[in-house]
């Protein structure tokens, strides 16, 4: 486990730059919302189909946006800060069949695995890694 602090800009919204990868397949860095809310990380279509993610029907959730339909799969993915990365591997995503909506990143595994501490007053996002 990276035992790195990570202190991220925090203006408007709590965003996070993260990459995944699958089969040979990445993404470049993408800015994703750090969702309290959510129970886990959520993908729009469009990044499971670049990846050629495998998924499977998981069903209908109600979110603030409305209705959509979520597929599961796993996938890789790093945190990255600076010259340091957090690496999950085998990652069980979400895919909304939605494109409209950015990447969320749930409280499995970020908030399991990171004490996070907003300090909007000075503009940080603080994830500190928890001793396991």
């Amino acid at each position: 486990m990276c035992k790195t602090q990570f202190v991220f800009e925090y203006r408007d919204y709590p965003l996070i730059p993260i990459k995944f990868y699958y089969n040979g397949r990445e993404t470049p860095i993408i800015d994703a919302l750090l969702d309290s809310g959510g129970d886990f990380i959520v993908l729009p279509n469009a990044i499971a189909k670049y990846l050629g993610l495998r998924l499977i029907k998981a069903g209908f959730v109600d979110t603030a946006g409305g209705e959509t339909t979520l597929s599961k799969s796993f996938v890789n993915m790093d945190i990255n800060y600076k010259d340091n990365k957090r690496t999950y591997q085998n990652l069980e995503v979400h895919i909304s069949d939605r494109n409209d909506l950015p990447v969320l990143l749930g409280r499995n595994p970020i908030f399991e695995d990171h004490e996070i501490i907003f300090k909007k007053h000075e503009n940080k996002l603080i994830l500190n890694p928890i001793e396991k």
